[in-house]
């Protein structure tokens, strides 16, 4: 179980990782940090403990065997998930041993393509094997992010309960352009009500920092009051051709102050998606500080 009390999560890996000279591709994405640059990740979960955060995710976003067989990668999953976790875990008890290790559990396919993602029984497979490995690799806790289908959700969810009762959360990729509640694919997320009974913390990710206070609103109308809130925007906006839009977000004081209105919101569980860096982190930090 999480803890009680508001909780600072780490903010980007893919897009801190590039900035810092690791170039990234599809199909493995940051897993390529995994192979060639352990010692690169491993700074980077130290600079968001350093920073304050309490919880770090683990950089299993590209991890599953259908990613490592799309690159073509002779190594199995578990072997990938293992060291992935080892280094959270590693990072973590230098700096910070009293944080938690989330284990990453991402879409099958492009975030930004829910046409792409495989039907529930694969999704339901594929995840449930993710789930277990990162278990297994004693990760503290299970963050289920960016998910936009109703089907993967769904599936992810069900098999985090079936395995890990109330030791999971799920970050939902909620639709840009449309009305709070609508996920990505153009889904009601309303539907997601029944699979998140056992879930620690709903709430969001991967939107634009400014569009995150009116999900958040959303969610909590939708949720038993025990339920936790959990937020992580982008610094920026992807824009319907793919290209980056970036916003106000950038500065990493501008950013710290919408969170305020995510915690009004009901969220207390608040972190950085995409462009997000360790001197976010350390705003959003400094910020909780003074109001706690």
């Amino acid at each position: 179980m999480l803890p009680d009390h508001p909780l600072l999560l780490d903010g980007a890996t893919g897009t801190e990782l590039e900035t810092r000279g690791l170039p990234l591709v599809a199909p493995l994405w940051t897993t390529r940090a995994i192979l060639e640059a352990p010692d690169l990740l491993r700074d980077l979960h130290r600079d968001y403990l350093d920073a304050g955060a309490e919880l770090i995710t683990t950089n299993t976003f590209r991890a599953h065997a259908r990613n490592l067989h799309e690159a073509e990668l002779d190594l199995p999953a578990r072997e990938i998930v293992n060291r992935a976790v080892a280094i959270a875990a590693e990072a973590r008890d230098q700096v910070r041993p009293g944080a938690l290790v989330l284990g990453s559990v991402a879409p099958l396919e492009d975030c930004y393509r829910p046409d792409l993602a495989p039907d529930e029984t694969t999704c339901g497979h594929e995840h449930e094997r993710m789930i277990r490995h990162l278990l297994d690799a004693g990760v503290d806790h299970l963050l289920i992010e960016t998910m936009g289908t109703l089907r993967e959700a769904a599936a992810a969810a069900r098999a985090a309960e079936r395995l890990a009762p109330n030791r999971w959360s799920i970050s939902l990729l909620m639709a840009h352009d449309g009305p709070p509640g609508m996920l990505f694919s153009g889904e009601p997320a309303v539907a997601l009500r029944p699979h998140l009974v056992t879930a620690t913390a709903v709430g969001v990710n991967c939107i634009p920092a400014p569009d995150v206070r009116m999900h958040l609103q959303w969610w909590r109308k939708q949720l038993p009051g025990d339920t936790r809130l959990v937020a992580s925007g982008n610094t920026g906006q992807r824009q319907a051709d793919g290209t980056w839009r970036p916003t106000r977000a950038e500065d990493p004081e501008w950013y710290a102050s919408l969170t305020g209105h995510w915690r009004e919101a009901g969220a207390t569980i608040i972190g950085g998606c995409c462009g997000t860096t360790p001197e976010t982190i350390r705003a959003v930090a400094g910020r909780w500080r003074a109001v706690s």
